[in-house]
């Protein structure tokens, strides 16, 4: 291939990814929308200030079921509250610091970078669905895929920080049907970890998953059914201070 032969591949090379890349990204954002109107629409959505979450988890390893509830306020406070095998579990994020309570000692502890990198992505609420750029947070459209015999389609999202959640949405209801991304096991080292939604429910004019299955390297780690979700319940932002 002589030099002129080479330029014009390359340039044919660069002008299909100005083409290709602009309708990947037009395509993601469609298909956004599309999860967005199936999970109630973005009026709906955007009128939720604050949600409680109420219901249960089982903790695979330690054959343990407990109570949990969990409270979001928007844009991005979050509480979680658990009582396991005689220990009171709270952790929260008011914004800026993620912290928990010690089970043993009732101590107030912040908590470590990667666990406090977690409760920060999971006090992000509604707008940050609505909204995406406000927070850093892009999408990639990655095709179709089959999984567990449904056909799926996978977005990627990508964070400010540059952790990446794999999505998968039910090609025919456009709801969420599993997030793939990445975890620590309970040694400390980085795993493969699987989110699997069901039991779509309606709630208002919202449509929620209440149950989620965790997946750790594979295997199952918990089992979460929701009982309860209520909104706009005038949360006070007291309730995000550990004291």
């Amino acid at each position: 291939m002589n030099r002129k032969s080479k330029t014009a591949v390359i340039l044919l090379g660069l002008l299909l990814n100005l083409i290709i890349l602009p309708a990947q990204a037009q395509k993601a954002e469609d298909i956004l929308e599309k999860m967005i109107k199936a999970t109630g629409g973005r009026e709906a959505l955007a009128a939720i200030k604050d949600t409680t979450i109420r219901g249960t988890i089982e903790i695979i390893q330690f054959g343990a079921t407990a109570p949990m509830t969990i409270y979001q306020k928007e844009p991005n406070k979050y509480r979680l509250e658990m009582e396991i095998m005689g220990f009171q579990i709270t952790q929260v994020y008011d914004g800026q610091k993620a912290l928990m309570t010690n089970p043993q000692t009732g101590e107030i502890m912040e908590l470590p970078p990667e666990q406090a990198k977690s409760v920060m992505k999971q006090a992000l609420g509604n707008d940050s669905i609505l909204h995406p750029d406000k927070y850093g947070i892009s999408y990639a459209y990655k095709g179709e895929e089959t999984v567990d015999g449904k056909k799926c389609l996978v977005l990627e999202q990508t964070f400010q920080d540059g952790d990446i959640v794999t999505v998968y949405l039910d090609a025919e209801t456009y709801l969420p049907y599993k997030n793939k991304y990445n975890t620590l096991s309970q040694s400390g080292t980085e795993i493969e970890g699987e989110t699997l939604f069901s039991d779509y429910r309606q709630v208002g004019n919202t449509v929620v998953a209440h149950s989620m299955v965790q997946l750790q390297a594979g295997a199952e780690s918990a089992r979460i059914t929701i009982n309860e979700v209520i909104y706009n319940s005038g949360i006070d932002d007291a309730l995000f201070v550990l004291k």
